[in-house]
């Protein structure tokens, strides 16, 4: 019995050794917003979808749906059970306060704007109105009191709905995580369930459909990120810029969708992009660690989430739904682009 735990303890480290190494190699710019830090215009044509359906992106695409496929296969196994197990016990203290790392969490993130001012929700989303600086203080002030969590929430949404007024509905269609946000409290402070669905859920979905459309951003407008790659040359590792930006939203694309996945594949895939968001700290400094504040925490909760469906998926469901999901967003990105701002092309 003890050389079988000690067995399973050994596969573990080797497991995460592995996602370490794997995490390590990738490139960290990619992980911070370009509209933090590079000129940006959404009205501009998206890259053609010829160009971005290139033989790169679909050899990427078919390695990422083996990838989730594998881990959905693993999930069903004696491994799979270990490995979940063994995250349980690492989290295991910080299980019982979710709640109050998101309060806390949250309190933070809208003191930090408060402190900054000029700003609505994110480093490009600026504004010159004097009323918003004290909502943002009044959100954090909420967090103190689970009766005044709903008056926070409500606080949120204002200030997206202050976000489309400003910029539009398709720059802030960018930002789901917020409306994610803002439902947890929400429904944290009444003790209710969304269409049986946990505050944490919301949330998480928020979190995925966030970063699922950011990786179309990365197909779509490749050029943003170029002079941060020039400014940044090291981060990526050589390789060309474009088939750099095309592999690092093939990677977001599918760590986002392991998100709403099965709950090993979304706890590694939750593990991966929080080490990539902190990574990307180091190197773009405190306006990143602010703005990626809040989905690094909903990360950090999906880590530690102990909750076990008593359905499983099956295995194959995986690539159909990946597969589905991505001609899904892709089609919503441009497709939604156009009807805005009109197309030149197709």
């Amino acid at each position: 019995m003890k050389n079988r735990w000690c067995m399973r303890r050994c596969g573990f480290k080797m497991t995460l050794s592995s996602l370490g190494v794997f995490v390590g190699c990738l490139p960290s710019s990619a992980w911070a917003h370009v509209k933090w830090f590079a000129a940006y215009d959404v009205a501009d044509q998206p890259r053609a979808l010829a160009d971005v359906c290139s033989s790169a992106f679909f050899h990427l695409v078919v390695w990422s749906v083996l990838a989730l496929w594998l881990g959905s296969l693993i999930e069903r196994t004696v491994l799979g059970e270990t490995l979940l197990r063994s995250i349980d016990r690492l989290c295991s203290a910080l299980q019982p306060r979710t709640d109050d790392l998101f309060r806390a969490a949250t309190a933070i993130f809208f003191t930090a704007l408060w402190a900054i001012g000029g700003i609505i929700l994110t480093p490009e989303l600026k504004t010159q109105s004097p009323l918003i600086p004290w909502l943002q203080a009044a959100i954090a002030i909420g967090m103190f009191w689970r009766s005044t969590l709903v008056l926070s929430a409500m606080g949120i949404v204002a200030l997206f709905a202050v976000g489309i007024a400003s910029y539009g509905t398709f720059h802030m269609m960018d930002y789901p995580i917020f409306l994610g946000l803002a439902a947890y409290l929400a429904l944290t402070g009444l003790q209710k369930k969304l269409f049986h669905l946990r505050p944490l859920d919301v949330a998480r979905w928020g979190a995925g459909i966030t970063l699922m459309w950011a990786s179309v951003e990365k197909w779509a407008y490749p050029d943003w990120t170029y002079p941060l790659l020039q400014t940044h040359a090291k981060l990526t590792m050589g390789l060309d810029p474009s088939f750099y930006m095309t592999a690092a939203g093939v990677v977001e694309f599918a760590l986002a969708f392991s998100l709403v996945w099965t709950p090993l594949v979304r706890r590694i895939g939750a593990i991966a992009l929080a080490a990539m968001f902190t990574s990307a700290v180091l190197e773009f400094g405190k306006i990143d660690a602010i703005g990626h504040l809040m989905i690094v925490v909903i990360l950090l909760a999906v880590i530690v989430d102990d909750e076990v469906p008593v359905a499983r998926r099956p295995p194959l469901l995986a690539p159909a739904c990946y597969c589905a999901a991505l001609i899904a967003f892709i089609a919503l990105y441009y497709g939604t682009h156009a009807i805005i701002f009109g197309a030149a092309h197709t």
